[in-house]
């Protein structure tokens, strides 16, 4: 879709869009990499992912489609040269139980018990490996199988290791694990991470602080030795993984409460001693509370303190837009794409993406903001959700190009002008 044919956007500052693809009728987005002139794009509804060609911004086109097993999510990937690694686990919006979002992100539902008994299962849960040297036809040709409900997020640079969240049989919640990607045609899982009390197959006891909660790893992202994991209602957890086959704790850092938790992101700066730590806004008009984006001083990675946080939108009252209003994403910094520490481009479901300077680390600003037209039908099978947006990822190329995705509306190609 060409700008000319783009719906006028709810709000924009110093934002434009100047193309669109409803993602050959798949609209429903999540995460998205951007790759030798294509976007990669996972579905959170369509059980699958697809490739768009982005070459010519104006003018996307999408060039293929790959559904993923029954009863599975293709929910988040991950791409570098050559290679696309994209997650298999089990599709939890499925689940009965979960069709009421808040058993999801309260932990009320059984994460532990992945079922089903060996054998049995009737999900893939794991991580797939394609082969991307021709961008528009990816090729699998690797696959590491996990035992248990599946790979939740990805974290993966390029090189021999890649990082994910996984959901293991014995575990109550995600933990961190290492994965070793010297031949990728036969990853292997190498190291695994969790904070104490997650291993119940070994009898360790929840000690959580909270009842209505989720202690799992969202994801890590990896500076050198150092892994940045953020896992929701735990926060912060800072792990050590120079050993990668043995990751150990260099820190956690807990808010919640009297915060809500769900943090979701974490994003060192290296470059300016400092770490950004996003707590995702997980239920309607704010009932999880104010989710900040947390600036962190992190010259002692043992001690990050906490200096600022982000401001709330001031253009339109997003509580009464309805739906989720807050942080989901930030985006990571790729090594292949644009890399900031000074501006910072994130999504916050409702109120669009948002982009910020922190050339003041002590009091960040809003410079840029492109909140799309609400969609016109909800893709999200689930009862009872808002017609309202939900901007999910945001993924920057080298010429500052933005793209984001849309749980209902596909992808954007946004010019930034701050």
């Amino acid at each position: 879709m060409a700008a000319s044919d783009i719906p006028k956007p709810a709000y924009a500052h110093n934002m434009r869009a100047i193309g669109h693809s409803d993602q050959g009728g798949r609209p429903d987005a999540v995460q998205v990499m951007v790759n030798k002139g294509h976007a990669y794009v996972s579905h959170l509804f369509s059980n699958g992912f697809s490739v768009i060609d982005v070459r010519d911004p104006k003018n996307p086109k999408t060039v293929g489609y790959y559904p993923c097993p029954a009863n599975t999510w293709n929910l988040h990937c991950q791409t570098h040269d050559d290679l696309l690694l994209v997650v298999h686990a089990k599709n939890m919006w499925a689940q009965p139980e979960l069709a009421d979002e808040r058993n999801y992100y309260k932990g009320k539902t059984d994460f532990h018990a992945q079922s089903e008994a060996k054998g049995e299962r009737n999900w893939s849960a794991g991580m797939a490996v394609y082969d991307i040297s021709k961008p528009a036809a990816p090729k699998q040709i690797g696959f590491l199988p996990i035992d248990g409900g599946g790979i939740h997020r990805i974290w993966y640079v390029g090189g021999r290791w890649a990082y994910a969240s996984a959901l293991i049989e014995g575990f109550s919640d995600y933990i961190f694990i290492t994965i070793d990607m010297a031949d990728p045609a036969h990853p292997r899982e190498a190291g695994r991470f969790w904070l104490p009390g997650m291993n119940l197959a070994a009898g360790e006891k929840t000690n959580w602080p909270t009842e209505n909660g989720r202690y799992g790893c969202h994801h890590g992202v990896v500076h050198g030795d150092i892994a940045y994991c953020a896992w929701r209602d735990a926060n912060l957890v800072v792990v050590d993984v120079k050993d990668r086959e043995h990751p150990k704790l260099i820190t956690h850092k807990s808010w919640s409460p009297p915060f809500q938790g769900g943090t979701h992101n974490c994003l060192p700066l290296p470059d300016r001693d400092l770490l950004l730590v996003l707590d995702e806004a997980v239920l309607d008009k704010m009932e999880d509370g104010m989710k900040p984006i947390w600036v962190f001083d992190n010259r002692v990675p043992s001690n990050p303190v906490s200096i600022s946080t982000f401001p709330l939108a001031t253009d339109t009252d997003y509580l009464e837009v309805g739906g989720h209003y807050g942080p989901h994403n930030v985006y990571e910094n790729r090594p292949d794409a644009f890399v900031s520490s000074k501006t910072i481009f994130t999504t916050y479901q409702n109120a669009g993406v948002r982009v910020f300077d922190i050339g003041n680390e002590y009091q960040p600003k809003e410079i840029g903001a492109f909140v799309a037209a609400p969609p016109t039908k909800l893709i999200d099978p689930r009862p009872n959700r808002p017609l309202v947006l939900h901007s999910a990822d945001v993924f920057v190329d080298k010429a500052g190009l933005v793209y984001t995705t849309e749980f209902s509306v596909g992808l954007y190609i946004l010019e930034f002008n701050g």
